[in-house]
């Protein structure tokens, strides 16, 4: 697998899926998804340079990935 960085929340979210596949949404919380994030081997990005925004989308995309349609 190539690196993840911030840019990459639909990769981090499909990692995040396949390693926390019994996830409850409802009791996840940003900082969850931040630990989660920065702690993946392949996660190579500045853990300094995220927000709350980039943090929601990865969950957006997280929670897509696990409820698709």
């Amino acid at each position: 697998m190539t690196d993840l960085s911030w840019e990459s929340s639909y990769a981090i979210a499909r990692e995040l899926h396949s390693r926390h596949p019994e996830i409850d949404f409802d009791q996840v919380s940003i900082e969850d998804i931040f630990r989660w994030t920065v702690s993946l081997p392949e996660f190579s990005d500045d853990p300094d340079l995220v927000n709350d925004e980039i943090l929601y989308a990865i969950y957006q995309d997280w929670y897509e990935e696990a409820n698709p349609l």
